[in-house]
């Protein structure tokens, strides 16, 4: 029963208090020891590059297994550490809020908030675009917010989600294609890749109850990422509006109106509380099994 109560008490600290105080965060913990290895190496050539970023992120992944073990050491507070650190490996509350900063009238400010959850250049996207920025960052981060992080805990324990969070924190932080992370962040990428291979399919079937047969069917023209684009399609399909990344993909719809993101925002809880749903059971048929 000790692995579904902290996950009960994991959601209710989540959806109550939000996320811990920024200097107490075991995700920027991850990122501050990946940004000193990405400051202090100097880039070489392409294979030691690669070796010096595959070791950087099994060390980075190698303190986060440690970090999840450390509750088990303690008497006392060992269960109360659990719950905080299973809290620190997902993201409910927070990310509905980022995204409804989003719905600004004034573009000004939409483009201000839009620039704080992606990574794309929105300084010339216009409204239509900012919309479906604020949708598709959504959507991707049902998969790394929440689903993924949970089915690693429903699988491995606080481990699998505490390992999870820290290579989603490597391939953000150093997972890209540009001169200085090509090679020393391609290790933090791939795995990150394999990582979210099953929870963004697993995502997708989420969105089945809404519209099964419109869903399959964005789903199989999703062709463009390997992971990623698969809860964008199925949330551009349940909107019935296009999303897209220009030069990247786009999945056809209507034009995305500013109260779309509203309709995003409630699709999102209903997906949420599904795979809340799916994850309690589960973990309570472990319990009843043991």
């Amino acid at each position: 029963m000790e692995h579904l109560w902290m996950f009960v008490l994991a959601i209710i600290w989540d959806l109550t208090l939000g996320e811990p105080p920024i200097f107490l965060h075991p995700t920027v913990w991850f990122g501050k020891l990946i940004d000193f290895f990405d400051r202090h190496y100097i880039r070489k050539n392409p294979a030691l590059d690669f070796v010096a970023g595959a070791f950087a992120s099994l060390f980075v992944s190698g303190f986060a297994f440690a970090l999840s073990r450390l509750p088990g050491f303690l008497s006392e507070w060992g269960f109360a550490l659990a719950v905080y650190l299973l809290k620190s490996s997902f993201a409910i509350k927070s990310l509905a809020q980022h995204v409804k900063n989003t719905i600004r009238e004034d573009i000004a400010e939409q483009r201000r908030y839009v620039s704080w959850i992606v990574s794309r250049d929105v300084s010339k996207l216009d409204r239509p675009h900012l919309n479906s920025a604020a949708i598709e960052s959504l959507a991707e981060n049902i998969t790394d917010s929440v689903v993924a992080p949970l089915f690693y805990y429903t699988l491995f324990g606080l481990s699998g989600a505490l390992v999870y969070r820290a290579v989603n924190t490597l391939d953000a932080m150093i997972g890209y294609k540009n001169e200085r992370h090509l090679y020393f962040g391609k290790f933090a990428a791939r795995l990150d890749d394999l990582l979210n291979f099953l929870p963004s399919r697993i995502t997708v079937l989420l969105f089945l109850p809404f519209n099964p047969g419109k869903v399959i069917k964005y789903w199989r023209k999703a062709k463009f990422k390997i992971n990623a684009d698969k809860p964008i399609s199925a949330m551009s399909a349940v909107l019935g509006v296009w999303l897209e990344k220009e030069g990247v993909y786009r999945f056809e719809g209507r034009e995305p109106m500013l109260e779309d993101i509203g309709r995003a925002l409630r699709i999102y809880w209903i997906v949420v509380g599904e795979w809340i749903l799916v994850c309690s059971m589960i973990l309570l048929r472990g319990c009843l099994n043991d």
